[in-house]
């Protein structure tokens, strides 16, 4: 077992149990829970000088290794299998195993499971939200469940290879991640091993690469009117052109738009992915619009705060990309924008350049915000901008009150960073909550 973080730990207490001789790796000198690991005969090489046991018959690995370092270097060279988690549970399927509907993207992967599981237990079903989600997906494929709503990130599906999920989508692609994969190229392959053989084949129709990578004969998703064989928008409804009911009828409704909270244009293209996975299941539609209505967001995705002096606060630091942040953009008008962090090699022109016409004003912090800034002197030069150099724990007050110094009454002062978070925070929802904390002093301030 190499890396024994998060998923580490429960995959080495199976395989205990299931009675084989278990090894642990790990390049940290000390990891939780390796008491419990040495009772259970578990042998534990810890630290950076951890190599792969001569007599090793498979390696199970976490994300944490990268492809190309010293250990599945040297599984390789033995002639020793490498596989992740994902592909370990699906090995570990037995008999009558729930079938898996999955997803992966770059984007909306744990909203999109967050809501289908909701319109799964909505049907009725003994349904979990499991993968990268946060779950175990070896523990829940040994407890027995009706069904599983898996999300994989690309690093799972890079250490797959027999992976066939009941029915699979890919939400979105772009550059992300390129630090572990090499390349775009080598990201959108891992992508593509979610659909396997028999997999219903599910895209993002106004996505060309996830068309590319479904290929012919996909169900598509988009948020213009659908064309047949695919989900859709017409005017106020979410409907299935793909997998009607009644083959007679050329629609069937599936939700309306008041149905999304919280609503954006990306979170309806996420509930017509979670409609998809479901209706391939054999949801009846008329099911999917109470689990949508049953559906609680994850915190720091696109969440309202407060309104102060009729501004409108907005907490989506969960945007820790730019494409993530270009979609949180696109949601409002008038926009004092919260951006900064570590943009780990990120091009940001793009979604700057799209972004200007929004623009009210834009506060900086963070490692990369220069830049932000280069991009925003480049396509928005009349946007007035503010530079936080400031990384202490009052850092965040100070943005706050410089956005709330910038907006205009009818305003979104919206923290949409479209980079990741440690520069400056423990992780996104840190970063979330100071944000939130300091508009809350401000709103007790405005009192």
């Amino acid at each position: 077992m190499a890396g024994l973080a998060t998923t580490g730990l429960p995959i080495a207490r199976i395989l205990v149990g299931m009675g084989a001789r278990v090894t642990g790796v790990d390049s940290r000198p000390e990891i939780d829970g390796a008491g419990e690991l040495r009772a259970l005969g578990v042998e534990l090489l810890l630290g950076e000088g951890a190599v792969l046991p001569p007599d090793t018959d498979l390696v199970v690995i976490t994300p944490g290794w990268r492809p190309g370092t010293p250990l599945p270097l040297a599984a390789e060279a033995m002639g020793v299998e490498v596989i992740g988690d994902a592909e370990l549970a699906w090995r570990l399927r037995g008999p009558g195993a729930a079938p898996w509907l999955a997803l992966t993207g770059t984007n909306g992967k744990t909203t999109v499971v967050r809501m289908l599981t909701s319109i799964l237990r909505t049907a009725g079903y003994d349904a979990v939200a499991v993968g990268n989600v946060g779950e175990s997906l070896v523990e829940a494929v040994v407890e027995g469940h009706d069904v599983l709503a898996v999300e994989l990130s690309s690093f799972q599906l890079h250490w797959s290879s027999t992976l066939a999920p009941h029915a699979a989508v890919i939400l979105n692609l772009a550059p992300d991640h390129l630090d572990w994969h090499g390349s775009m190229e080598s990201y959108g392959e891992a992508k593509a091993k979610i659909f396997g053989a028999g997999t219903v084949r599910i895209c993002n129709a106004d996505d060309p690469a996830t068309v590319a990578l479904a290929g012919e004969d996909a169900i598509g998703f988009t948020l213009l009117t659908p064309a047949p064989g695919e989900f859709g928008v017409v005017e106020d409804l979410l409907v299935d052109r793909a997998l009607t009911a009644d083959p007679v009828r050329e629609a069937d409704q599936i939700a309306e738009l008041r149905d999304i909270v919280p609503f954006a244009p990306h979170n309806v293209a996420n509930a017509l992915a979670a409609a998809a996975l479901a209706r391939a299941f054999g949801v009846p539609s008329e099911v999917i619009s109470d689990g949508l209505k049953a559906f609680q967001p994850d915190p720091h995705r696109i969440a309202t705060v407060a309104t102060v002096r009729e501004v409108t606060y907005v907490d989506d630091s969960k945007a820790t990309n730019p494409h993530a942040a270009a979609a949180s953009l696109a949601a409002f008008e008038n926009i004092v924008w919260i951006a900064g962090g570590l943009l780990k090699g990120a091009d940001i022109d793009a979604l700057v350049r799209d972004a200007a016409p929004r623009l009210r004003a834009a506060v900086l912090l963070g490692a990369d915000r220069a830049q932000i800034a280069e991009a925003l002197a480049r396509h928005a030069p009349n946007v007035p901008v503010v530079d936080v150099a400031a990384t202490d724990t009052g850092a965040m007050d100070l943005v706050v009150t410089e956005a709330a110094r910038l907006a205009q009454p009818g305003d979104t002062v919206l923290l949409a960073p479209a980079g990741a978070s440690m520069d400056m925070f423990r992780n996104y929802g840190a970063r979330g909550d100071a944000f939130a904390a300091a508009v809350g002093r401000l709103t007790a301030d405005e009192r």
